[in-house]
């Protein structure tokens, strides 16, 4: 740690400091209240430091106090349900503290020092062991759905002094002594810090292929994430994003989910703190917030605690990928944290590129998002992070540069329209703009869990929706009437698509969540209904005549009326269908003839 310093300009968020001795990136205090900031550039003896927190009344000369360590985050048991502001503190806490309004330079613990965990050391561990980064020193059940692995930090190596035995310890207290190769007695307890920008490490990257699943039928069948994927959401306001989110956090096979509301509207982000706590976890029926951990940055906070939010979040979520647990980060939103990438560089006075974007956001945003990946972590297991960014483009516009970055870096793209949206159409996910990278290794999972036809039926769904979209302009040019039958039935069985397969309601108990299974069978029966109705409007039969079967209704409610373990009962639809298909066919050649 250095000397204190004193700071020589204010500039809103940035300050001026006289420093000596500081690095670049490490963490200080400032001011009598002692607000925190970070080192983000030197020049001989002066810092340039961004404050996370507001500079009024912050005036030149007063102190300036180097911590020694980079802006970290604090990593243990008790993270989960909790929710924190961009630089880790519990709100919860805070609020019980201050009330409502938060002053400045208020400093509480991320974790709780003094709550007592159940210790389990691994038995497997004995003195003198070797201990390297990474390794499982024993577990907490930090809440009844999940249990937490206490892991040695990443950088700690040598021989095991002292393990703890079974018992309550707090984070105050010490669980295990190593020897380092110089000799230093290294001292570890329930929890550990780390640098928030700097990527945890992990042995290598694992080429497993698993599917994120969502239950959300647009998503999962037609525009699958991997698991250790990079998604984004793009959707202007009033598109639906916000419930799509919620959707996925709460439905998704993943074991933990982070949220992190960056810089969005305050009235949205505390619908989030106040919906999410009510919901729950359908895998194992008790408060979703069990697996659950929430930032929230509102558009009124310090815009640089904007970036730092992001990085905080990305960093809890690869804590958890160690301990073996995949993970999803949900980011609301990446437009937000790159208007605080704008403001400061303006402020710095770099040459501004795109609608005023500094010339590295492309940098900046590819660095957050390489942050996912399924790995095999420092302890052997597998482990891993999925970030989902929404995007929030000013007027819808996909062109604008965080959006086009961010379709150049991501593998899946659920783009969100305000169209469909506005026609009660949700999830309001175009299959016309959204695309994903990962459809032929998400095949692979689906042929051996589901159906092997998988890739071939959704291909067939695709082109039929967009056949209709061309049809589409013709009827909007020339009417209905100008249709051949063929092309008629084609627009009829894209309706049926959307409306039977696309269109998900949240708030339905059969179809807010809809199991694999039930995808593809919904899938193969509206595929299948409409190849075999092509083939009897080929042989002449009227499109009139089909449409007017009652069968053709049925399969539209067919979401609504079996649920997940329903597949026996929505397979026999299906053969009831094609027999009476089938039963068309012969009358009608028996009238031909």
């Amino acid at each position: 740690m250095t000397d204190t310093g004193t700071v020589i300009e204010v500039n809103g968020p940035l300050v001026r400091a006289h420093l000596p001795g500081t690095a670049n990136g490490e963490q200080v205090q400032l001011g009598a209240l002692g607000l925190t900031g970070e080192v983000i550039g030197l020049d001989d003896d002066r810092a340039l430091i961004q404050v996370y927190e507001s500079t009024e009344m912050l005036r030149p000369g007063e102190p300036v106090t180097p911590l020694g360590h980079p802006l970290s985050v604090e990593l243990g048991p008790g993270l989960l349900g909790g929710i924190f502001d961009g630089i880790q503190r519990p709100l919860q806490s805070l609020m019980s503290e201050a009330g409502d309004h938060i002053p400045r330079g208020l400093r509480i613990a991320a974790l709780d020092r003094d709550k007592p965990w159940p210790f389990t050391p691994d038995t497997k561990l004995k003195t003198g062991a070797e201990i390297h980064g990474g390794m499982v020193l024993g577990k907490v059940q930090e809440t009844d759905a999940i249990e937490h692995r206490i892991l040695a930090p990443p950088q700690i190596r040598g021989e095991l002094l002292e393990l703890a035995g079974p018992g309550d310890y707090n984070l105050k207290q010490v669980i295990a002594r190593v020897r380092a190769p110089q000799g230093d007695i290294q001292e570890l307890k329930l929890f550990h810090r780390w640098p928030v920008r700097i990527p945890r490490p992990y042995r290598k990257r694992d080429n497993g292929i698993a599917p994120l699943l969502t239950g959300q039928r647009i998503l999962d069948t037609f525009f699958p994430l991997l698991k250790g994927g990079k998604g984004a959401i793009p959707g202007p306001f009033g598109a639906g994003k916000t419930m799509l989110q919620q959707q996925i956090a709460r439905w998704t096979n993943a074991s933990i989910v982070i949220y992190v509301g960056c810089g969005e509207r305050g009235n949205e982000l505390v619908d989030i703190l106040e919906s999410f706590p009510d919901l729950t976890d359908p895998y194992s029926g008790r408060s979703l917030m069990e697996r659950t951990l929430l930032v929230a940055n509102t558009s009124n906070m310090p815009v640089v605690a904007r970036e730092a939010s992001i990085y905080l979040g990305v960093t809890l979520a690869e804590y958890y990928r160690d301990q073996g647990h995949d993970v999803v980060m949900l980011a609301d939103s990446t437009s937000r944290w790159a208007e605080a990438l704008r403001e400061v560089a303006g402020r710095l006075g770099q040459m501004p590129v795109e609608e005023g974007y500094p010339a590295y956001l492309a940098s900046r945003l590819a660095s957050f998002y390489e942050r996912a990946g399924r790995v095999q972590t420092l302890c052997g297991d597998s482990g891993s992070v999925s970030l989902i960014g929404a995007v929030s483009p000013p007027g819808g516009d996909f062109s604008e540069p965080v959006t086009n970055h961010t379709k150049d870096i991501i593998q899946t793209f659920w783009a969100l329209s305000k169209p469909l949206a506005d026609a009660r159409h949700y999830p309001s996910v175009s299959w016309t703009e959204s695309f994903s990278d990962s459809v032929d290794a998400a095949a692979i999972w689906w042929s051996r869990e589901v159906d092997a036809s998988w890739q071939e039926k959704r291909a067939q769904a695709l082109s039929l929706l967009g056949r209709a979209e061309e049809l589409a302009r013709i009827i909007n040019l020339v009417g209905a009437e100008a249709l051949s039958p063929m092309q008629r039935w084609s627009v009829e069985m894209a309706a049926l698509v959307r409306e039977g397969l696309l269109q998900q309601s949240a708030l339905d108990e059969v179809d807010s969540y809809c199991s694999p299974q039930k995808q593809f069978a919904l899938l193969d029966l509206i595929v299948s209904l409409y190849q075999q109705g092509k083939a009897l409007v080929q042989a002449g039969v009227p499109v009139s005549s089909l449409l007017a079967l009652p069968e053709i209704g049925r399969a539209r409610r067919a979401k609504n009326l079996y649920g997940n373990d329903q597949m026996q009962e929505l397979a026999a639809l299906g053969k009831e269908i094609h027999a009476r298909l089938e039963k068309m066919r012969h009358e009608y050649e028996e009238q031909s003839k």
